[in-house]
């Protein structure tokens, strides 16, 4: 029978307290969960540990937070749970227990249980693994489920019934697409027809609890296994329908146009070939920047299917996903709207004679974000053809090289228009309100034409041009709005 080697006992304070714990209150106790498996599957575990015990949790927690200097951070009565933080370590101590769900809550009825039926509530075999702490069992493994099989067989399946297990919680869908991912394990043909099955059920748990299961997902090695799995079930769709639309192709009078769905798994998965280490928000940039082609989509005899304005439609989109699934309404939501709206102006500038006003403008509308902007549209090349494919990346060197360029000349790093409001408003006798902003907007167009530099003094003397006429509500003066005009046409 596999055990712990008592060795560890020696090496580790930390269980040597536990065991001492579990003897001087005589109560029977077990580590169990992901430390466990870890620590079979690879040698080594995690900071956090899950203990198990056969009495009191409360009075098992206050009595090792007392042999470790420190104290119960927090106890959950209703739950039998207790926990205590020691330097890194977060030791979570709960008693045996089952747990009884009604259909539409995922929050259970917790009763005190044997150790049998403690194991019977576990999510996958892998985690109902036991090593005891106390004195009679000390290192030695309690494996109820075959879990040591199933690690050495690389396998993710439920102790009991996988429909019950999913139906009574559903957040255990994602979780076992999160292990599959995380471990390179397979789904066991039971427990994936339930997932299937189930998936219905994800409709119970809270957005904020799906969002950090995904968010695991999303940020693994594989994350594009991990879609294909979450898209597979139809979990994706029931939490991410905007991604999950991009399947499928349509056929019309010979023309069909690619799997976007399968075209989006390759762009995220050639952007993490590119930057292993790219943020949560650049993956969701990638995963997110094309879900405006369902809803424009259309068929021309002349030109095969066309999504014209794509990019502005799931810009749109952004926001009712973020609000919908609990994400941060701020920055980071508006770098990912960025992202996704000027993922094809780059394609746009990658061509010969491209004007300094066009690059200046994405310069400035892409700000900080200008590189991963650049990025992922390299990894939205994703043709068959290598020749094409390298005449794209070239093109989008060069027009990051030149972007780079004029931000340096221009000194359009965080740019803003060197006249503010305020000086506007004193100059005129203006109150505050969309006159000052025409103004303004003025000047910031000016600038970005490349019609006057970037600097106070110039944009001053543009300001005593233009405000008079705008102020009098007329247009630009005719000279002014020519110059304007010829500048764009170059």
């Amino acid at each position: 029978m596999a055990r712990l080697p008592q060795s560890l006992w020696e090496t580790e304070p930390l269980l040597k307290v536990l065991s001492e714990t579990a003897d001087e209150l005589n109560q029977p106790a077990y580590i169990v969960g992901g430390w466990v498996r870890d620590w079979f599957l690879t040698g080594s575990a995690s900071k956090s540990i899950d203990v198990v015990t056969l009495g009191n949790p409360t009075l098992f927690a206050e009595k090792l937070a007392e042999k470790l200097g420190t104290h119960v951070a927090a106890e959950y009565r209703r739950f039998y749970v207790a926990v205590v933080v020691w330097k890194e370590y977060q030791i979570e101590v709960v008693a045996t227990r089952k747990e009884s769900y009604t259909p539409s809550s995922r929050n259970p009825r917790v009763e005190p249980a044997t150790l049998e039926e403690d194991a019977e509530r576990r999510d996958f075999t892998v985690n109902a693994l036991y090593v005891g702490l106390h004195a009679q069992q000390r290192g030695a493994l309690w494996d109820k489920w075959g879990g040591i099989h199933d690690l050495k067989q690389g396998i993710i399946r439920t102790p009991t019934d996988p429909v019950r297990t999913f139906s009574d919680d559903p957040l255990r869908m994602l979780r076992a697409i999160r292990f599959a991912v995380r471990l390179g394990f397979e789904i066991e043909e039971k427990t994936y027809r339930a997932l299937r099955e189930q998936a219905h059920r994800l409709s119970i748990v809270s957005p904020e609890r799906i969002t950090d299961e995904f968010h695991k997902i999303l940020l693994s090695s594989n994350p594009v296994r991990g879609l294909e799995l979450l898209w597979n079930t139809t979990l994706l769709h029931q939490f991410l329908p905007e991604v999950s639309a991009l399947a499928g192709v349509n056929t019309q009078k010979g023309h069909k146009h690619k799997d976007n769905f399968q075209h989006t798994l390759i762009v995220l998965s050639q952007l993490l070939e590119k930057r292993p280490d790219a943020s949560l928000w650049l993956r969701w940039a990638a995963l997110l920047h094309d879900i405006g082609k369902p809803l424009t989509k259309s068929f021309d005899e002349k030109q095969g299917w066309t999504f014209h304005l794509h990019e502005e439609k799931g810009a749109r989109m952004v926001k009712d996903i973020f609000r919908r699934l609990r994400l941060p309404m701020d920055e980071r939501m508006r770098y990912v709207e960025k992202l996704v709206r000027l993922h094809g102006r780059p394609s746009h500038l990658a061509q010969e004679g491209v004007t300094d006003s066009a690059l200046r403008r994405l310069a400035v509308e892409a700000g900080e974000a200008l590189e991963d902007l650049i990025l992922l549209c390299q990894s939205d090349v994703t043709t068959q053809n290598l020749q094409r494919r390298r005449h794209f990346q070239q093109n989008f060197q060069k027009v990051l090289e030149r972007v780079r360029e004029i931000q340096a000349r221009d000194r359009l790093a965080q740019f803003q228009p060197p006249i503010r409001g305020e000086l506007i408003m004193k100059e005129y006798g203006l109150p505050p309100g969309p006159l000052v902003g025409r103004i303004k907007e003025a000047i910031r167009e000016a600038i970005l034409d490349g019609k006057i530099p970037n600097e106070f003094e110039a944009a001053y003397a543009y300001m005593r041009q233009v405000a008079p006429a705008l102020i009098a509500g007329e247009n630009l003066p005719e000279q002014l709005e020519q110059d304007s005009q010829d500048e764009k046409g170059k």
